[in-house]
């Protein structure tokens, strides 16, 4: 990944946002999170830093509720098939798109430049190797923004002058940047889907995407107020600041550790392990730390490692289904959990188009199931995915594909 400024220009601690106006390397922008959109804007020149808003003002109650009961929602759809699955679905008609076959999707994509993506490229394209049997879509072509919003919204330009797509997929690499493109595609008739992050406009014939940032806050951030004890230290460890999902998620856990009275110190990492270990060696050689909270999972094992290195007992952690942090919790047993931001969900946009083509209902916004993996799930998820890659992801989808498991563990990029 590439880095910023010196990092100390734009760590970040819970005690001081009150006082200060927080620093964060203008480089930032050409970073993608890994599961989310890198939506930061470039800092005025001269200084090369911008101000960090308060985890309060990515707060909205209304989107945190329905997200808290959405997490509790038996969702519709085949047991087997959590890809698709929908919680309260509002179905869409789609007869306008209905096709005889033979249909060329067009994608878009933010990047593959993180193991995340990598594992839902390569389910995505398994998914569409089985679809091409059935001749609804016989071919995509996909252009790679490699996070960079100009080049997406070229990209999205490119596809709408040539003329000869069918449908669009894509996956903006960030919010209100790529949504005048967006809006493009869906003003030439063709079904448009959007999927993973989301945009200003709702012109899409469907919006795939799990549940949200805020249920990944409430989930791990109980987790730890559950097994930890009022006045205990947490230490946060964000990729960066301004992406909605990723403000999301410590919004609802800021609230929910500061109800329950734990303490809690944040830093920005850009997900860098060598920067993570960092963080956590000074935070232990000041005291005691009592858990770690990630916003991501990126160099959750280099955490671990901080914890050994200094002799310490280990964390009560949340991390992410990144196999290398679900092989270290059950090697170490530490009280742990794996949140998840459903990778399966690589499937589900080509799906959403076959049914599109066949002029079946999808839903306007189709969300799919978010739980993570507890300590009772924890050797299951190892079992199914043995021989994989420690950058692969428990929860990607494609057990009962035909290239599994061969191709996730050869992981050969399309």
């Amino acid at each position: 990944m590439p880095h910023g400024n010196d990092k100390g220009d734009y760590i970040m601690k819970r005690g001081l946002r009150s006082a200060l106006g927080i620093a964060s390397a203008a480089a930032l922008i050409a970073l993608a999170g890994c599961t989310t959109d890198p939506s930061v804007e470039p800092a005025d020149e001269g200084d090369g830093a911008q101000e960090e808003a308060p985890a309060e003002e990515w707060f909205d109650q209304k989107v945190y509720d329905q997200q808290f009961k959405q997490r509790e929602v038996v969702p519709d759809g085949p047991e087997d098939k959590p890809y698709l699955q929908m919680i309260n679905p509002k179905m869409g008609d789609t007869s306008e798109f209905k096709s005889d076959g033979g249909n060329k999707m067009c994608f878009a994509n933010a990047s593959i430049s993180n193991p995340w993506r990598q594992t839902g490229w390569i389910s995505m394209n398994e998914q569409l190797k089985e679809l091409k049997k059935d001749g609804v879509i016989t071919e995509m072509e996909t252009r790679d923004a490699q996070d960079n919003d100009d080049t997406q919204i070229a990209d999205i330009d490119y596809f709408i002058s040539e003329g000869d797509c069918d449908g669009f997929i894509i996956s903006p690499n960030s919010t209100a940047a790529i949504t005048p493109a967006v809006e493009r595609a869906c003003k030439t008739d063709k079904p448009v889907i959007v999927f993973d992050r989301g945009v200003e406009t709702d012109c899409a014939v469907t919006f795939i995407h799990p549940i949200g940032g805020f249920a990944w806050g409430i989930d791990t951030s109980q987790f730890l107020i559950d097994n930890l004890s009022e006045g205990d230290k947490v230490v946060a460890l964000r990729i960066l600041p301004g992406v909605d999902v990723l403000e999301q998620r410590w919004a609802a856990a800021d609230k929910l550790f500061g109800e329950a009275g734990i303490e809690v110190v944040d830093y920005f990492t850009e997900g860098d392990p060598a920067e993570i270990k960092k963080v956590v060696s000074d935070e232990l050689a000041k005291g005691d730390v009592q858990g770690i909270w990630m916003d991501a999972g990126d160099g959750a094992v280099s955490a671990i490692e901080a914890f050994e290195d200094a002799g310490k007992d280990y964390p009560v952690m949340t991390g992410e289904d990144e196999l290398s942090f679900l092989r270290k919790w059950k090697d170490t047993e530490m009280t742990a959990l794996a949140p998840v931001y459903s990778n399966f969900q690589w499937r589900t946009p080509l799906l959403a188009a076959e049914k599109i083509f066949k002029g079946e209902e999808v839903p306007t916004e189709w969300v799919l199931p978010q739980s993570p993996i507890t300590a009772e799930d924890l050797d299951d998820y190892l079992d199914r995915t043995k021989g994989m890659p420690d950058g692969h992801y428990a929860k990607f989808g494609g057990e009962d594909m035909a290239g599994f498991p061969q191709v996730w563990q050869d992981r050969v990029i399309p």
